[in-house]
């Protein structure tokens, strides 16, 4: 296979390992972008937009990033609290009065957004088309009693931070994160960023795939705690979702970003640099140092591993951004991922449409992260 795009002298390990996931893991379409102090030097891509037409994939492709979508609503809370709208260490109900019941009052921003809550999931059924209602899904967790004691516990949200997080987004400013995103971010990340799609973007959104029956509750290899079943299966979504058009008009900000490989690593290349974020994103050194210092470190009671979070993003541990431990970033459902080094100020993003099934080391993502650290970097 023979990508397009470009990739500077030096960069060859990364330029091979992005061909052979096309001939050794079978990707359908696909696309890496990599930012060294503010530069870029690679941008690669290849496959299929959408394979039964043989839409070819293009510069600008759009992806649903699943996941990856929280490095960028946890973005926008970090431009929030620099601007003195928001503040990680007061309390969230401050902003957002109801959600003080069942016993959250005391729960911080910063704990909402390092996934202390204790509203992984909805304690009642719900059914997928209940996800694409975020006010409705936010109230639903305002009124809830959380699985566990905020601040004694952590688990991953995989969907309800989104809603928590639009709600906060809405309480503070008036407008939602999508409207946040599309102010501040959307101008400055070439090739684009949205939670949600527009609709005069759609021809630029590549199609999933996945494998057949596979869902949301497939994701761990083990019996699911309760906790997990209602985080994690709570509707069990069907991973070619993003295809339809009601996940597309909706606003989850968990899980409905649509972005370019190049948007996603332009903005961590700014993450990646305090004077960068401070002049292109307006986010100050310390709510920076903030977001990326861990508040929690263990095991995560949703997803039974090792995790650090961060204010909205996961720092690297387990080797999953590479060798340096202060790296940081989200990845996604899928295959997904974008982060940031700071100390090669490294951005780098990779989106995809073929879904893979590995919770955690995807061997392609695993074969890029290798070879990018193989580079003389």
């Amino acid at each position: 296979m023979q990508p397009s795009g470009f990739s500077n002298r030096g960069f060859e390990p990364l330029r091979e390992a992005f061909c052979r996931n096309f001939t050794q893991h079978g990707e359908i379409g696909a696309a890496i972008s990599l930012h060294i102090e503010g530069e870029q030097v690679l941008s690669l891509w290849g496959g299929w937009q959408e394979r039964e037409t043989q839409t070819p994939w293009a510069e600008d492709t759009l992806t649903n990033v699943y996941s990856t979508t929280k490095g960028v609503a946890a973005t926008i809370v970090a431009i929030l609290v620099s601007k003195g709208v928001l503040n990680y260490e007061r309390r969230v109900a401050d902003y957002w009065p109801e959600f003080g019941a069942q016993g959250k009052e005391n729960i911080t921003v910063a704990m909402l957004m390092s996934h202390q809550s204790g509203l992984s999931g909805f304690r009642d059924p719900v059914a997928s088309d209940f996800l694409y209602d975020a006010r409705a899904a936010a109230a639903e967790l305002a009124a809830m009693e959380p699985f566990w004691e905020p601040g004694l516990a952590y688990g991953y949200h995989p969907i309800t931070v989104g809603f928590l997080v639009e709600e906060l987004c809405i309480r503070a400013t008036g407008k939602s994160i999508r409207e946040l995103v599309a102010e501040y971010l959307a101008p400055r990340c070439k090739n684009g960023i949205y939670i949600g799609c527009p609709m005069d973007q759609e021809n630029r959104v590549a199609t999933l795939y996945a494998p057949t029956d596979y869902s949301s509750a497939a994701l761990m290899d083990q019996e699911l705690t309760d906790v997990q079943q209602l985080a994690l299966a709570n509707p069990p979504l069907d991973p070619e979702v993003p295809n339809t058009k009601e996940w597309r008009s909706a606003v989850i900000a968990s899980a409905n970003g649509f972005a370019s490989a190049e948007g996603l690593s332009s903005l961590y290349a700014s993450l990646a640099n305090d004077e960068a974020a401070e002049s292109v994103l307006s986010i100050s050194p310390p709510t920076l140092q903030h977001c990326r210092t861990p508040q929690v470190s263990g095991t995560d009671q949703t997803l039974a591993l090792e995790a650090r979070w961060g204010c909205g993003f996961l720092i690297n541990s387990e080797d999953v951004y590479g060798p340096e431990i202060t790296a940081f970033g989200h990845s996604g459902w899928g295959g997904s991922f974008a982060f940031a080094d700071p100390s090669r100020q490294i951005g780098f993003a990779y989106v995809m449409n073929k879904m893979g099934t590995d919770l955690i080391n995807d061997p392609r993502n695993t074969a890029l992260i290798k070879a990018l650290y193989s580079c003389s970097i």
